[in-house]
């Protein structure tokens, strides 16, 4: 800690975004520059708080050393603070722009004051180390002769992959779309993360002998036994895209969507790509998104850059508090009210809304009709007399996701699954199905990033010692 008192020295303070006006014009990240000696500023509030709860599973799954590369970046050791992040971490540059900083949460000094700016100092370690050329691949030292087969090439995928492969494996990587990186590349908008942002970590990959197979989709364009009788292993790392539906009178009218269906195709339209699916715009239109997650946001920055005419947004549980409810306190993750970029944008955010129905013209729908409810003893009460009717263009369902997709290559597999209908592992994370392991969303269900990372690294080493390769992998399952 080189200074003992730079959390009363120094206040919190991150990057501005980029002026509303200007940024919903454009795709790109909206983050202004954040200056290297604001940054040293920031790593010096890291106390020597003698349990770092940020590093605890509370606050980061991947146990990142966090008050070492504050310190370092606070010192100016930037390629050191690069080493310090990437022992535990194969791809900060995703955490440090998606992530919601659990870690934060968790920060002793936010007991009483506002936390270190950890994933800010973390997004600019690794945008530095690729900026110098420090990020270098790095190469097994000898082949293990043995092939594993990762499906899915979202996070938990890649790191799956990545740490494979530098144990020595033949890693093969197989993607369902025709571009790799999962929801990484088609879930997430271009202006919470620039896609380069992937192409450059993916060149590092390829380097390091993992090889991409896009555009198979494994279970259909290449079945199950053939999939197991090919690799000496296979790690499902598919995700959890069973998208949560709502089963409503009008659900078939055109302009009601998934929401997945809506960011895919804008990401698709940023590269040039052609839309072969009927286009889903928000331009002109009266758009509800139903959802007040993650994914609802990303909706509602993408509507607005497509140029909506308004835009609602719906969620059926109670309004949070504005501050950290007593029922998460510290170090856990709060249950407190959040705003985001895309709110920052413009929104009529409603609460305890249950749709109910839909309806329309020509097949088209015209109206959403919904019931203010209470929740109580874990029920939705419809308040009597208080229904509600929106003229609507565009409906787009972000309500999360349910799990795994089952049908096709898990249910062919024969895996077993558990109480939440994800796969079910053993402590080892392996299937029911000896040599194939699963994790990240597929084995726990939708979650975060971080986590998916986390569990990519685990079950590398699980696989790593299944393959009887010397455990190269064993300090990675920590």
């Amino acid at each position: 800690m080189g200074d003992p008192k730079g959390f009363m020295k120094y206040l919190q303070e991150g990057p501005k975004r980029r002026p509303v006006d200007l940024r919903v014009l454009d795709w790109k990240e909206f983050y202004k520059p954040f200056s290297e000696e604001k940054l040293q500023n920031q790593g010096a509030r890291c106390m020597d708080c003698g349990v770092p709860f940020c590093q605890s599973n509370q606050g980061c799954p991947v146990v990142n050393l966090i008050p070492e590369w504050n310190d370092l970046v606070h010192r100016g050791r930037w390629k050191d603070a690069l080493k310090a992040l990437h022992t535990t971490n194969n791809f900060p540059e995703f955490t440090g722009r998606l992530c919601p900083a659990p870690c934060e949460s968790a920060c002793v000094l936010g007991i009483n004051s506002d936390p270190v700016s950890i994933r800010i100092i973390e997004w600019n370690i690794i945008d530095k180390g690729f900026d110098e050329g420090w990020v270098q691949p790095i190469l097994p030292v000898s082949s293990s002769g043995k092939t594993v087969a990762v499906v899915g090439s979202g996070p938990a995928g890649l790191a799956a992959a990545q740490q494979l492969a530098r144990a020595g494996h033949i890693v093969t990587v197989f993607e369902k779309a025709d571009r790799i990186g999962g929801l990484l590349r088609y879930g997430i908008p271009d202006f919470k993360m620039e896609k380069w942002v992937i192409d450059r970590r993916l060149e590092q990959m390829k380097i390091e002998g993992v090889q991409f197979e896009p555009n198979v989709n494994v279970g259909v364009d290449l079945d199950a036994e053939t999939l197991c009788r090919r690799f000496d292993a296979v790690c499902l790392t598919l995700g959890a895209e069973q998208p949560r539906e709502l089963p409503i009178p009008g659900r078939e009218l055109k302009g009601v969507h998934l929401a997945m269906d809506f960011l895919t195709q804008q990401n698709k339209r940023n590269v040039g790509d052609p839309i072969l699916d009927e286009p889903i715009t928000a331009k002109g239109k009266r758009v509800v998104i139903i959802g007040g997650g993650d994914t609802g946001s990303d909706c509602l920055g993408t509507a607005h850059r497509h140029g909506c005419v308004e835009v609602h947004q719906f969620e059926l549980l109670p309004e949070p508090p504005p501050t950290r409810a007593d029922s998460t306190p510290w170090p856990v993750w709060p249950m407190q009210l959040r705003t985001s970029h895309a709110h920052e944008e413009g929104c009529d955010r409603q609460w305890s809304v249950s749709t109910t129905k839909f309806s329309g013209h020509n097949g088209n729908v015209t109206k959403l009709h919904a019931n203010p409810v209470n929740f109580e003893n874990g029920k939705f009460t419809p308040i009597s007399g208080t229904g509600l009717e929106l003229e609507v263009d565009l409906v787009l369902l972000a309500m999360g996701f349910t799990g795994p997709v089952k049908h096709g290559l898990l249910d062919s597999l024969g895996v077993t699954y558990d109480a939440r209908g994800n796969v079910a592992v053993d402590e080892n994370f392996m299937t029911s199905r000896d040599g194939i392991f699963a994790a990240g969303d597929t084995k726990r269900g939708a979650s975060l990033i971080v986590w998916a990372i986390a569990e990519g690294r685990k079950v590398a080493s699980a696989v790593d010692a299944y393959l009887n390769a010397g455990n190269s992998l064993a300090a990675s399952r920590s």
